[in-house]
């Protein structure tokens, strides 16, 4: 691990901070941008889900309980 940082550390800080995040993302980009995608694709289901049966709760409730309020739900 010593070795590791002592190369790095005789490096100019273009190379740390530049040229080696650029080879990062020209070999991984692929990865990234499909973990990302999945991601992103993921959030976006959930959201549309929550709003969704929020909806159905709310055109349900709308409905139903304006009309029964003596329901042997248990709710």
């Amino acid at each position: 691990m010593d070795g590791i940082r002592e190369t790095f550390a005789g490096m100019p800080w273009w190379v740390k901070w530049v040229a080696i995040p650029l080879l990062v993302l020209f070999v991984f980009g692929g990865v990234i941008t499909s973990i990302l995608g999945a991601l992103i694709s993921f959030v976006f289901k959930l959201l549309l889900f929550v709003a969704l049966v929020g909806g159905l709760v709310f055109v349900v409730k709308k409905f139903t309980g304006s009309g029964s309020k003596s329901s042997s739900g248990g709710w």
